[in-house]
């Protein structure tokens, strides 16, 4: 019990009353009862934790609701009946007035996107310095909010309006067993939570250099990628980037000995930026550019930067002035992939036992199949640059010498090496690429650009390359070769796209970044390099089923009716792809949509 205590004047003699409040009767008031509002709010949810304490987990449920903090509101937005299940949901709404933050570092898609972003990661902070963490069994006492690695994505953790601030955070609520410890959900809520939200989401408490930092980067990388096709170029890396990563699996920038790059001389570029201002850096022209080199020398690390380069970078992360053309695609070869009903046949044709190339499916393709089926699909998305490494391709598609060429006939070859169309392809297509080749110099001769890299430095060798190019080996006469052309019909079954599992009507799940699990069908994802947030991969799921419910029967193919469901999420939120409030999605890219359908198996 706790109680209220009130001033009573009767004849000029003052006298205090205190009366007694149970918490049943606490919860049969409204809660907007202005009970001295903040303290009412507050001390309504201590009734309710005392009154649930050494319960079981279910009554955790009567916590669901409104609580008034000073300073901001704490909603409990979801609470599971079981510790083992997901933690709890909640969100904190912060007032703008409150808040305090300046209208500027959030006008603009760009800055909105990344003021965001900046305040997510600095709750994510204030959680490891303030939160205990382990309170009990599994998740008990762990607070979260989903933030980006080294990438700046849009993001619905936290959010930012003319109303203020909203942030969205898992929180596991303390049990022993399934027995409720309301004293240590109370630390939680009283303690921990008010110190993350102040450190957090008042601007007055922020590091504002940093934060105004992090802004104006990501609207320069945003400018600077908007650059590239009136420049002409396909891609941009900028004087002093840090290139090479720490490892395989840790994306952040290496330390130590690292080289910074430096353009040269006869591919730099001067560009201006709205808030850094001019600054120099290598320009890559559309076209056919090859990147060459010895091993270990920086070739898949300037590759593996382009990549990534159609994504806004934090600060520090060495790749913020790497920018390249947002529709860029990695291409690679991905044996045992499904392909369904995909004219591959500019790429591979005549394949025996008059297997049909025009509209080829297979549960099982090989790699020169999956990479020719990848080129086709990516240019069905619209991307206008490629990007290929010879390390992950099949090398039969990439080339066929001439003494390959004499001994096995043209007549028994179904496949047109990538090395015969990839001009054809800038020149007829607009479709640039650029190419990882430290193998082969029979591209010498269809380049427009060299860059070889010597120990992570840039060198421009176009001139010796076509110095020692030779003569052109034989290629096919174009009018024996099927024209490359998009393929506006292609379009999914419908019974391909059931979300239903069981007895569940719609089951979407993920398993790490690189397996989405929707309805009875496990999606490989795992050779999709552009993806990089497990959050994608989660909204990925959300929109196949947004596309198959609202936009599949709408449009004529696949891309098409995702770009209308994409524009749906882009300009109302990617709140609308869930029944209930998460924090727990970030956008992807058209690309990557697509690519889950076109990977989905025939059967689950």
């Amino acid at each position: 019990m706790f109680s209220f205590v009130f001033s009573i004047s009767v004849n000029s003699k003052v006298s205090r009353v205190k009366f007694g409040v149970t918490p049943e009767l606490l919860q049969l008031l409204p809660a907007h009862q202005d009970i001295s509002s903040v303290a009412y709010q507050m001390e309504r949810l201590k009734a309710l934790l005392s009154n649930i304490d050494g319960r079981g987990y279910k009554a955790y449920k009567d916590l669901k609701g409104d609580y008034q903090f000073d300073g901001y509101r704490l909603t409990i937005d979801h609470v599971p009946g079981d510790p083992f299940a997901h933690p709890s949901r909640i969100s904190i709404n912060v007032p703008s007035q409150k808040a305090s933050l300046p209208s500027e570092l959030w006008s603009g898609n760009a800055r909105k996107t990344a003021a965001e972003d900046f305040l997510a990661r600095a709750v994510a902070k204030a959680i490891r310095a303030q939160v205990k963490g382990h309170r009990g069994i599994g998740k008990s006492g762990e607070i979260r909010i989903e933030t980006s690695g080294q990438q700046i994505l849009v993001r619905n953790s936290v959010l930012i309006d003319d109303g203020g601030i909203e942030a969205r955070l898992t929180v596991g609520l303390p049990a022993a067993g399934r027995i409720i410890l309301s004293r240590e959900a109370e630390e939680i809520f009283f303690g921990e939570l008010p110190r993350v939200v102040s450190e957090s989401l008042y601007f007055g408490n922020m590091d504002k250099g940093k934060f105004e930092k992090h802004v104006q980067s990501a609207e320069d990388q945003e400018f600077l990628r908007g650059q590239l096709r009136q420049k002409g170029l396909a891609a941009f890396v900028a004087d002093n980037s840090i290139l090479p990563r720490r490892s395989g699996v840790d994306d952040r920038p290496l330390k130590e000995a690292a080289i910074p790059f430096v353009a040269p001389e006869s591919l730099s570029c001067m560009l201006t930026l709205p808030n850094r201002g001019r600054i120099r850096g290598m320009g890559i022209p559309r076209g056919v550019t090859l990147i060459v080199g010895g091993g270990f020398h920086g070739k898949s690390t300037l590759l593996h930067a382009l990549e990534r380069g159609v994504y806004n970078h934090i600060p520090g992360d060495g790749r913020e002035l790497v920018a390249t053309d947002p529709t860029a695609v990695k291409v690679r070869a991905e044996d045992n992939r499904a392909v369904w009903n995909l004219d591959i046949s500019p790429f591979i044709a005549r394949l025996p036992f008059d297997c049909d190339t025009t509209g080829f499916s297979t549960e099982n393709a090989s790699g020169s199949t999956s990479q020719a089926a990848n080129i086709i699909e990516a240019l069905d998305d619209a991307a206008t640059l490629l990007l290929i490494d010879e390390d992950t391709s099949a090398t039969n598609f990439m080339i066929r010498d001439e003494r390959m060429q004499k001994l096995v006939i043209r007549d028994k070859e179904p496949i047109t090496p990538f090395l015969h169309r990839v001009r054809e392809m800038y020149q007829d297509h607009g479709v640039s690429s650029v190419i990882v080749m430290g193998g082969s110099g029979d591209y010498f001769a269809v380049s427009d650009t060299v860059i070889m890299m010597d120990a992570y430095q840039p060198q421009d060798v176009t001139l010796k390359a076509h110095s020692l190019a030779g003569p052109a080996m034989p290629r096919e006469k174009p009018g024996r070769l099927p024209h490359i052309v998009k393929q506006p019909q292609r379009r999914p079954d419908p019974g391909r796209l059931i979300p239903a599992r069981g007895k569940r009507e719609v089951s979407i799940e993920t398993r790490g970044i690189d397996t989405l699990l929707y309805g009875e069908h496990e999606i490989d994802l795992g050779k999709v390099e552009q993806l990089v947030d497990i959050g994608q991969t989660r909204a990925i799921g959300l929109i196949i089923h947004t596309y198959a419910k609202h936009y599949l029967e709408k449009s004529s193919n696949l891309v098409d009716g995702l770009r209308m469901a994409l524009k749906e999420v882009e300009e109302q939120g990617l709140d609308i792809l869930h029944p209930w409030k998460s924090g727990e999605l970030a956008l992807p890219r058209l690309h990557e949509v697509a690519a889950a359908i076109n990977r989905i198996r025939a059967k689950g």
